[in-house]
């Protein structure tokens, strides 16, 4: 008789699970390797002698790697990419060089958006998380607006519609700039975004590098220094063959079904329990973040006990966790505070197994039980 496979056996629980990919993913072991290469390639891009020039080559052939990699298909040659250490700094790039008037952004945006751009006109969300669209329709109607949109939201998981803002936009003679930095790597760039931002470290990349696609550089300003003139700093080497490798060596689907199968039946117990499973009022969910309330706990106890249990999961935006405000992307949805006050966030990645996420959900209910 044959022996099992090893990968048909269960595979033992951590001492530590990690459940919060959204706020940042481990390093796939295929990016640390192509970061010991590049930390081995250690001149300046930008020298004109041989050693200088090895390290060019290197970040021109992961420039494509990269671009191909996000899934642009034959559309890969259309698009610019320029360098950064993640995906604020790709923010302030647009926000702050954008040839367009005025800036309008959606009220469920990341920090770095909103942060970036204070005085930006913030457009409602309807309670199922999806923007406006009739009320951005009537936004865009002045000279060559900017409007900046998220593909995925950090704190639900919810998916806007960005194929069709992106043509609300252009119908007006805007750009349109899509956050994907909660999508690139597991679904395919909008084709038809204007600039689009990535970061490295939400797929399995390194922390620190991240990158901006621009359909046309006269899009932007010019600011001097590197990268074609667009962005100051030399580039990162290392960490741009790691986000290279961590684009290339991610999967389709980006976590496998039967890892997130659990999940499913969790929700039903939620519910039964008196809990809120935030998907259930969603436009378009999707399958890697969810945002949980747990009945009569706060969600900054719910925190500290998983915490105890051995599993990482967050309050909100890694960005906004440590602060006693209610999540802004909660309040646009309508959530009152004291059920904001008890929604956690979960997040699988890459490396989450299925009996990672059934101890999440036996631990869930073990609280909600108390």
């Amino acid at each position: 008789m044959k022996q099992k496979s090893q990968s048909l056996r269960p595979r033992p629980i951590p001492e530590r699970i990690y459940l919060d990919h959204a706020a940042t993913s481990p390093l796939r072991p295929e990016a640390k390797a192509a970061m010991d290469e590049g930390i081995a390639i250690w001149a300046n891009p930008s020298s004109p002698h041989a050693e200088g020039r090895k390290a060019r080559a290197a970040l021109e052939d992961a420039r494509e790697r990269i671009k191909a990699a996000l899934g642009l298909g034959q559309i890969a040659k259309d698009y610019e990419l320029i360098f950064t250490s993640g995906a604020s700094e790709a923010a302030a790039l647009v926000l702050h060089h954008a040839q367009a008037g005025a800036r309008l952004v959606s009220a469920v945006e990341h920090d770095s958006i909103l942060g970036t751009a204070p005085d930006a006109e913030r457009l409602p969300v309807r309670p199922d998380g999806a923007l406006d669209l009739e009320v951005l329709r009537e936004a865009v109607q002045r000279e060559r607006p900017l409007v900046a949109v998220q593909s995925i939201n950090s704190e639900t998981g919810n998916e806007q519609p960005v194929l069709e803002i992106a043509e609300i936009a252009h119908e007006a003679g805007g750009l349109f700039l899509c956050d994907c930095a909660q999508s690139a790597g597991k679904w395919p760039i909008p084709p038809n975004a204007d600039l689009t931002i990535v970061s490295a470290h939400k797929f399995g990349g390194p922390i620190g590098v991240g990158a901006l696609l621009v359909k046309d550089y006269a899009m932007l300003k010019p600011t001097g220094g590197h990268e074609r003139g667009y962005r100051r700093g030399t580039e990162n080497l290392p960490g741009v063959l790691g986000m290279a490798a961590a684009l290339e060596a991610a999967n389709d689907p980006y976590v496998a079904p039967e890892v997130l199968e659990p999940l499913d039946q969790l929700a039903e117990e939620v519910r039964v329990a008196g809990g809120t499973w935030l998907t259930d009022q969603l436009s378009n969910p999707t399958p890697y973040i969810h945002a949980i309330a747990m009945p009569n706990m706060s969600a900054s106890a719910q925190v500290m006990r998983f915490d105890m249990a051995g599993i990482a999961v967050s309050q909100g935006s890694a960005c906004s966790s440590g602060t006693m405000k209610t999540s802004h992307v909660l309040q646009a949805i309508g959530l009152d505070d004291e059920l904001a006050s008890r929604v956690i966030r979960v997040s699988t990645g890459w490396n989450t197994t299925r009996e990672e996420v059934e101890r999440f959900c036996e631990v869930w209910l073990e609280l909600a039980k108390r």
